[in-house]
């Protein structure tokens, strides 16, 4: 059974933590001891309601004001797919948490108040997942029982947002109106949009396309650890542990040594200490190499006849997470995969405004910028572009004195 990762994200008060207490619920996969405790907490146990979106809100101070702050994640299955929630914050000022979250999403439900339509929350989430190339966005039009499930409004909104998706380049766009608070067109479809002759959102999760996460084309191993044992049975003991990122190692095959460009060949391929033949995509293995090389953590070991780039120069779509704001000179540590090194900003090309989606010069960046920028690493980095491999063209800057991540990159 494939696995379907998704996330949810929309404005403060869009009913993104109701929407996922819905499916749970309508899915029947709550706990029975869960649904008890949820009954109790619920602020309109009074009225008989259950308050859906405390499934989701987990924190103290969530509960408290109302809102999503940090992303939840929720697991569960139907007979047809196996599913990961994240729960994203709507609040401006946890967008970086939402960039967190998207990350990995294979799809994205992007949630729109059918009485506020496309506001700027919803452009700078758009814009998020276009960034991240995240395959699939579904458009739920939300609380369509407060508008008394008008089809003018929600063809208002389609119209809107289909302009926003030309825009910005997004192509596999789905839209279903629905209320998460009354279960509308959330499992099952509803009654009350008769107009609407799609799917309901269940349905679609279940059998919409997801392309496999594992790239077994292009073969990518960074180094995480050197095994070098030194003892007298292993004493000219020589491993590089790591995860399969992507691809397939054979023993015998021809591979290079990223970023020196040292050549040898594979010897033999260690899983959980048993020599194995071939490996694969997300294996976690031992390579031996035929050759005594120089490599450390953060090498990429990737076939001879399938390079990567290498470059010091990087051009980098950026989503700025720190509190101090980004500005040319600064210097950080730049981190794809096991790979760590420093870099400096050398230029701030522009700065996307998420309300005109104009491109606009600037010298500095603040909390939940995005903006394109020139880095300059001090070491060659091995990378694949961004739209053609995730894995290997996603990275983060980090703060030298703090350690902090203040950087999701995009390498163009």
């Amino acid at each position: 059974m494939d696995i379907l990762r998704f996330i949810t994200a929309g404005s403060v008060d869009d009913g993104k933590s109701t929407l996922i207490g819905r499916l749970l619920y309508d899915s029947k996969s709550i706990m029975i001891d869960q649904l008890e405790a949820i009954e109790k907490q619920t602020k309109n146990r009074e009225e008989g309601d259950i308050d859906l979106a405390l499934l989701t809100d987990g924190l103290r101070a969530e509960r408290e004001q109302g809102i999503t702050i940090d992303v939840a994640y929720k697991y569960f299955s139907t007979p047809k797919r196996k599913f990961i929630i994240a729960d994203a914050p709507g609040h401006i000022q946890y967008t970086r948490n939402m960039v967190t979250g998207a990350s990995n999403a294979d799809l994205i439900i992007i949630l729109v108040d059918a009485r506020n339509g496309v506001i700027e929350q919803t452009r700078r989430h758009s814009i998020i997942a276009a960034l991240l190339n995240i395959p699939h966005v579904v458009v739920a039009v939300n609380k369509m029982d407060m508008v008394g499930y008008s089809q003018d409004t929600y063809n208002n909104i389609v119209i809107d947002y289909a302009n926003l998706a030309q825009s910005l380049g997004i192509k596999n766009v789905t839209y279903i109106p629905i209320s998460a608070l009354d279960g509308d067109n959330v499992v099952e479809r509803s009654a009350n949009i008769p107009w609407y002759e799609g799917r309901a959102l269940l349905d679609l999760l279940e059998t919409i396309e997801v392309e496999s996460a594992t790239n077994l084309s292009d073969a990518r191993f960074p180094v995480q650890y050197v095994i070098r044992p030194q003892t007298e049975d292993l004493h000219d003991y020589r491993g590089y542990a790591g995860k399969l990122i992507s691809g397939i190692y054979r023993k015998g095959d021809a591979v290079t040594v990223l970023p020196s460009g040292h050549r040898s060949k594979i010897q033999s391929i260690e899983i959980g200490g048993q020599e194995v033949a071939e490996a694969f995509a997300p294996q976690s293995i031992v390579l031996h190499l035929e050759d005594d090389i120089d490599i450390s953590r953060g090498d990429l070991i990737v076939p001879s006849a399938n390079l990567p780039r290498l470059e010091q120069e990087l051009l980098v779509d950026l989503c700025w997470m720190g509190s101090k704001s980004l500005n040319e000179g600064n210097k950080y540590l730049l981190q794809i995969n096991s790979k760590r090194v420093k870099a400096i900003v050398k230029e701030i090309e522009y700065k996307l405004d998420v309300h005109t989606l104009e491109k606009k010069a600037s010298a500095e960046a603040g909390l939940n910028d995005i903006v394109r920028v020139k880095i300059k690493t001090a070491t060659p980095v091995a990378y694949d572009p961004y739209d053609d491999f995730r894995a290997n063209g996603g990275a983060i800057l980090i703060d030298e004195t703090s350690n902090v991540t203040v950087g999701a990159c995009m390498i163009r």
